[in-house]
């Protein structure tokens, strides 16, 4: 069962051991950053990654590398067949962010990216 963090961060048990997952590919906004404060969408973002996943039984593909400097499992996300990295930039609370070499949906995560800008919702809403 997964528990969320924050809108692209999640804490899973793997093996008998509690996990912190950060979601690959994208960035959202900050709700809990010490200097950047609450970013716009952050709360919505965070509220969406809850829905998505919180309390809901989940696995984790990787890509290349594994973990990231603060001991985080980077990983797409899973809850059946739903990829919550991709599903979070076609709701338009994340957006596109690729790393090498972890980058195998990077394609993919860029056309949601066209198509929410176009739709101009969530990050990309027109005041």
């Amino acid at each position: 069962m997964a528990h969320v963090v924050k809108s692209d961060t999640i804490d899973v048990q793997l093996d008998g051991h509690d996990v912190r997952v950060r979601d690959l590919g994208i960035n959202t906004p900050e709700t809990t950053h010490p200097t950047k404060g609450v970013e716009p969408f952050g709360p919505e973002a965070d509220a969406a990654n809850r829905r998505l996943v919180e309390g809901k039984t989940d696995r984790v593909e990787l890509d290349v590398q594994p973990w990231d400097r603060h001991q985080r499992l980077l990983a797409y996300v899973y809850v059946g067949d739903r990829m919550v990295n991709a599903e979070l930039v076609r709701q338009g609370y994340a957006q596109v962010a690729t790393f090498p070499p972890n980058v195998k949906y990077q394609d993919r995560f860029r056309a949601l990216q066209q198509e929410v800008r176009a739709a101009q919702r969530g990050l990309w809403t027109q005041p």
